[in-house]
């Protein structure tokens, strides 16, 4: 088994030549360097080696609270006295008051390490942004420095029963009690629901303060202690079983009269909510690439040593010199570096903060894109390893369990693709998109760019037409990555020079770009075709 190395490399050099860190006024390449640096050789050490034993042991409810497996208790200890939680948080509130540029880093690598923790602390930053921009002063100063200390964690509860992806349908109920709000309901598919780790749980809850349907939606702060010191009225009742991430316990909780606080206007629930989801749809692109990342690094070690089968000479070669075994080490490395480079970009542009209807196009993109590279890496490893890739000893079959959730949770797939192809295609948004592809085009003279861009340019304007576009989304949505990618991949060619293995970063640029364009035309006669039918 080929224990986790951080690809720094690629991470950096994506985030500063693909992505255009650069051209943010507070970027600093050499600090990135050693920020990615240091947290890379605490996962390596720290974090990866409980990956295997996490998944192994599972969590378990005793008496009402969740334990995790062996040695988290410590290693959260150790996470939160070198003061990653509080990476991006101001240091106002005891933060290091770093970009997101510099979570992106952490959390891919922090993923690739152990999916697992990293499910359980990641909301941190989330909460954190939507106290920032909805909460009052008071709840600024209560909530957010213990969330930087790491003392609390955070979870997200929207999922009901009846209610997954449909919140129209949320029954959980807030009501108004003294000066606050009491919730009562049940919330499923919480993810880092109740642990042992942080000293305490912070609830961000959407419930109903009336039945006027997606309006009649309130967000609410709900703590596991409450002021007195006593617990809140917050109950485990169970831990999914899963097929995956079996060091993340994904709780179904009940809330039964808890004491819990408005955070912004009542009524304005999903806007706040989705301040936290989108920064978990942000981080769950990342996690698909560092899966991909993670496949690639196994399955190339093990075709480098693996001899079997002979050469042109006669001779014995391993693996990597058979045609069909380079096409799906090269596949996957695309898989992740594509990923990894659309994640990154749509960082970046948050982070620049000019062009808002952009960031909202390449969310949805970002989000597809990086899961289901995630989903096909890890799949081909298998089939690079083999036999060994179906067994547990080299760990492929683990990164297959884990990253499958993730085409699934923060809105499935096929849920980002019909609003790609719907509710975004006639605003600023795609607009936004077709600005930047262009503008691409023009400044580095590619015309394939161009060509798959005029497809794009058509496929929009067929699904415009169409009653129902949504038959149409799911081709059209690949459309979208490949017109995408060939930008980034275009980059990362001309930028090749720059990173440690160029020949390598060329070979799978140019052969993305060759086929990406074909993958393109598919596509866009694909919307055509089926068109007529829609």
């Amino acid at each position: 088994m080929k224990p986790f190395s951080a690809p720094l490399d690629d991470i950096l050099f994506t985030l500063t030549h693909v992505a255009g860190a650069g051209d943010l006024p507070e970027f600093d390449a050499e600090f990135a360097g050693e920020i990615a640096g240091h947290f890379a050789s605490f996962a390596e050490a720290e974090i990866a080696p409980l990956d295997e034993p996490g998944d192994q042991q599972g969590c378990r409810l005793e008496n009402g609270r969740v334990r995790m497996p062996a040695g988290f208790v410590e290693l959260y200890r150790s996470y939160a006295e070198q003061g990653w939680p509080g990476l991006t948080v101001p240091e106002e509130f005891g933060g290091q008051g770093l970009d997101g540029t510099m979570l992106a880093i952490t959390s891919e690598i922090f993923t690739g390490a152990n999916h697992s923790l990293q499910m359980v602390t990641g909301l941190v930053p989330g909460a954190v942004r939507t106290l920032l921009n909805f909460g009052t002063d008071d709840q600024k100063s209560r909530h957010i420095p213990p969330l930087a200390s790491g003392d609390t964690l955070a979870t997200m509860c929207l999922t009901e029963p009846g209610a997954g992806s449909d919140l129209a349908r949320v029954r959980c109920k807030a009501e108004r009690s003294g000066g606050g709000w009491t919730i009562t309901g049940e919330k499923i598919f919480i993810s880092g629901g109740d642990q042992d780790m942080s000293e305490r749980i912070l609830h961000l809850v959407l419930a109903r303060t009336s039945q006027d349907g997606l309006k009649g939606l309130s967000l609410f702060l709900c703590p596991c202690t409450k002021q007195d010191g006593t617990r809140n009225a917050v109950v485990v009742t169970r831990i999914e079983e899963k097929m995956g991430l079996h060091a993340s316990p994904t709780c179904q909780l009940a809330f039964d009269g808890a004491e819990a606080e408005l955070i912004g206007a009542e009524g304005q629930g999903l806007k706040a909510m989705f301040t936290m989801m989108n920064h978990a749809r942000a981080d769950v692109a990342l996690q698909g690439a560092a899966h991909a990342a993670r496949a690639v690094d196994v399955a190339r070690a093990y075709a480098a040593e693996r001899v079997q089968g002979r050469g042109a000479d006669g001779g014995p070669v391993t693996l990597d010199a058979h045609a069909d075994v380079q096409r799906m080490l090269d596949e996957m490395d695309a898989c992740a570096l594509g990923a990894r480079a659309i994640a990154l970009l749509s960082a970046v542009t948050l982070e620049k903060g000019d062009n808002p209807a952009l960031v909202e196009f390449l969310t949805p993109v970002a989000k597809y894109h990086g899961t289901e590279a995630g989903m096909r890496a890890a799949e081909m490893g298998m089939q690079v390893l083999g036999g060994y890739g179906y067994l547990q000893e080299y760990r492929l079959e683990q990164t297959y369990r884990d990253v499958r959730i993730t085409a699934i949770y923060e809105g499935a797939n096929g849920i980002h693709s019909r609003m790609l192809a719907t509710r975004l295609l006639a605003t600023p948004a795609a607009d936004a998109f077709e600005s930047f592809v262009a503008q691409e085009a023009e400044r580095h003279g590619q015309s394939g760019i161009s060509d798959v861009l005029e497809l794009w340019r058509a496929a929009r304007t067929t699904l415009a037409t169409v009653q129902d576009a949504t038959p149409l989304a799911d081709d059209f949505t690949l459309l979208t990555v490949e017109t995408l990618l060939q930008c980034l991949w275009g980059r990362m060619d001309a930028a090749a020079d720059a990173h440690p293995d160029a020949d390598r970063l060329r070979r799978v640029a140019r052969r993305a770009l060759r086929r990406g364009r074909i993958n393109a035309q598919a596509r866009a006669a694909l919307v055509t075709a089926e068109s007529a039918i829609a």
